[in-house]
């Protein structure tokens, strides 16, 4: 109590107890968790303050739950991005300005290296699928109102591995419920799966 380490309905998770639940009764000598499955565990009061635990409250407070999840692209699939690409892409809406704003940088890059005639595209700067569709993840989560603002939000490529080469996602949702949580993440993985084929990844 003097140090608020945990109370009352606080989520506590120490795997070596197997306890990952909320704390539903604090005693002098035992503390009974409620595990998500609905099972009941009891520690004795000493040994889970003398061990390390987690305790969630921190995320419940701050209003967001953190979003961390990557999408795999296959490097195979990675190219500079055609004229035909440039002019399908400039019809999304969340991208509209984005491509406008890079071909203007692009343009005015290749013509100070005196690349803008040169027919080889890998000698001046050019737009990517894969750099375009991590535009579109950014426009995408900012335009999403589960999406809380005002917390990390940050959208990056790792380095490629076995799997291909991963977009990472690490945003936070701006509701801690567990379910509705779920239902935030699910969705934004849903419509981003399904676009990245229109960005021929």
């Amino acid at each position: 109590t003097s140090n608020d380490l945990f109370k009352i309905d606080d989520w506590i998770e120490a795997p070596q107890f197997g306890a990952d639940g909320a704390v539903i009764d604090i005693a002098l000598h035992t503390i009974k968790i409620q595990n998500w499955d609905k099972t009941i565990t009891t520690i004795p009061t000493h040994k889970l303050i003398d061990s390390s635990f987690k305790n969630w409250r921190g995320m419940s407070d701050s209003g967001g739950r953190r979003i961390k999840r990557s999408i795999n692209i296959d490097i195979n699939s990675i190219k500079f991005c055609n004229e035909l690409m440039i002019q399908k892409y400039q019809k999304f809406n969340l991208l509209h300005d984005y491509i406008n704003q890079k071909i203007s940088e692009i343009q005015d890059h290749n013509k100070e290296q005196d690349t803008a005639d040169d027919q080889n595209i890998i000698n001046g700067r050019s737009l990517t699928n894969i750099g375009t569709f991590r535009a579109y993840i950014q426009a995408y989560l900012r335009d999403n109102s589960n999406i809380h603002k005002d917390m990390t939000f940050l959208v990056r490529q790792l380095s490629p591995g076995p799997n291909g080469v991963p977009i990472e996602i690490y945003v936070f949702s701006n509701d801690t419920d567990w379910i509705n949580y779920e239902s935030i993440q699910s969705d934004i993985f849903d419509h981003l799966l399904a676009a990245a084929k229109e960005f021929d990844l």
